[in-house]
């Protein structure tokens, strides 16, 4: 196992399988050494989380939507490093997406919880540059939807 691994078993983190896509498009694409990943929503076992953060949905769940999508993106980041997370140099950027209400202005605060995952299991490599942005509608209603780059070996 590598320290990521490890690092995971640490945190008490059980990666999900890699999302299929839902449409006509890849889960990754790799160029040199970047790996673009395609969108992550707020899925789990049990349906994810939906609707409209600020409506139906508060901040702290907004949090755990986006945390949803950052382990998402782990998996599809093993995946694309056939299974070997410690081939990850750096998490280069995140792109955030947030079903917000009219109303609803914490959208950064959201994102943390995608942000916040990565730090806590790469460190320093975890740290990112990022976008932050609030829409009217996310695909099947998920309250969030995170799309990364990552620098890999």
């Amino acid at each position: 196992m590598s320290q990521i691994e490890d690092r995971l078993a640490e945190l008490g983190i059980t990666l999900p399988e890699p999302n299929a896509p839902v449409a006509n498009y890849v889960p990754f694409v790799r160029v040199g050494e970047l790996i673009h990943i395609s969108g992550q929503v707020s899925l789990d076992a049990s349906g994810g989380i939906r609707g409209v953060v600020g409506e139906d949905v508060d901040l702290e769940t907004g949090r755990q939507a986006a945390r949803l999508c950052g382990l998402s993106l782990l998996a599809q980041m093993k995946a694309a490093c056939h299974g070997h997370l410690g081939r990850v140099k750096q998490v280069v950027k995140l792109n955030g997406f947030v079903q917000a209400g009219p109303g609803f202005f914490d959208i950064p605060k959201v994102l943390n919880g995608a942000s916040d995952l990565m730090v806590e299991v790469f460190g320093e490599t975890g740290r990112h540059a990022r976008s932050a942005v609030g829409v009217y509608r996310l695909p099947m209603n998920f309250a969030v939807e995170v799309d990364a780059v990552v620098s890999v070996s």
